[in-house]
């Protein structure tokens, strides 16, 4: 006796068993522990505001002082022109300076979560801020003396 039935053909893929839900809560667990410490770390290191500057910060952004202020707040404790926090610096910016030459003085806060004696407010450095061309000049470690940003 011959079968005429046509053999079945061979499985390519092996059938996995059942994952329980125990199982699937430790996949989760393991997958989300290194991605929050990635996180973490990302935004230790200050790449989240550099992206967001980068993102934000465009031709007009010049011509509008806080964005520009928050524009060089990144700028300084990146390029480590101050040891102090973002939200330990202050910045002023003299409105009645031409477009061409705005200057804007940094300055360390005392006051809140930021050290030091409350009743100074030391200047760090000033910015000279060329509007028209988008330009900046510091006086950083030189007083008086401007030079390009580090």
């Amino acid at each position: 006796m011959s079968n005429d039935t046509p053999p079945s053909p061979p499985r390519l893929t092996r059938r996995r068993a059942p994952v329980t839900l125990k199982q699937r809560i430790i996949r989760r667990v393991l997958m989300l522990i290194p991605m929050a410490a990635l996180v973490i770390l990302v935004g230790r290191m200050g790449w989240l505001d550099q992206a967001a500057d980068k993102l934000t910060f465009s031709r007009t952004s010049w011509f509008d002082n806080t964005a520009l202020v928050e524009h060089f707040r990144t700028i300084v404790t990146h390029n480590g022109m101050t040891a102090d926090a973002k939200d330990c610096l202050l910045f002023v910016v003299n409105g009645n300076d031409p477009a061409d030459a705005t200057r804007i003085q940094v300055m360390e806060k005392h006051s809140g979560k930021c050290p030091g004696d409350r009743n100074t407010l030391p200047l760090l450095f000033t910015l000279r801020i060329d509007r028209l061309d988008q330009k900046a000049l510091t006086d950083w470690q030189s007083p008086g003396m401007f030079h390009p940003l580090p």
